[in-house]
């Protein structure tokens, strides 16, 4: 039985209303809920939630799946801080104990004090900017991709923590040009490819 843990990063704020990670987070749901091989728990960061509790949820995961938009090439904040509180009640409780140095040779071994070995993440993201900003000579991104660009700081903090990652699937132009139906339809064959096929 492998145990899931989503996270719905999507925050209401401003013009947004969070509902294309809401969306997507209920997706991930019910994919697992059709399988009978997985134990799901769940956080929406809009909701109130306990540090402790969170933590545990991460313990307890086999496979953490982040679902966020990305606001000025960010995390919201009100996820930031979820992670920020959650990882700093996991301190020696299961998150990490330490950044790896020692004492004795404090220059070598950062980030090896995590505990979370063996487990593995899922990151999905959402993004005004088309695709072809991170992949056109020239443009936006400078052919960064997001995972190696924007995003190389959210996977060195779970590197950090000792997960590894699995393939994460981003998707672009949902403010001015959105296809929902196309988006899922996608990302349900990514979910298939991940954990099932």
């Amino acid at each position: 039985m492998t145990k899931i843990f989503i996270i719905n990063g999507g925050q209401k704020f401003g013009h947004s209303g969070g509902r294309f990670n809401e969306t997507i987070s209920q997706e991930t749901l019910s994919f697992f809920e059709g399988h009978t091989d997985f134990e799901i728990k769940t956080t929406d960061i809009n909701s109130d939630y306990v540090a402790a509790e969170e933590v545990e949820k991460f313990v307890w995961a086999d496979v953490v799946i982040y679902h966020t938009p990305v606001w000025w090439f960010q995390l919201p904040h009100g996820f930031k801080k979820y992670i920020d509180v959650v990882f700093t009640e996991g301190h020696a409780k299961g998150i990490y104990h330490s950044d790896g140095r020692t004492a004795a040779n404090p220059t070598v071994n950062y980030g090896t004090g995590g505990m979370l070995h063996g487990r593995k993440y899922m990151l999905t993201t959402s993004w005004n900017a088309p695709k072809e900003a991170f992949t056109l000579p020239g443009e936006f991104f400078s052919q960064k991709s997001v995972d190696e660009g924007p995003l190389f700081g959210f996977h060195r903090m779970n590197a950090f923590t000792g997960m590894e990652p699995l393939e994460s699937m981003h998707f672009h132009d949902i403010e001015k040009n959105a296809d929902v139906a196309r988006d899922i339809e996608s990302y349900k064959a990514h979910l298939t490819k991940t954990f099932i096929a």
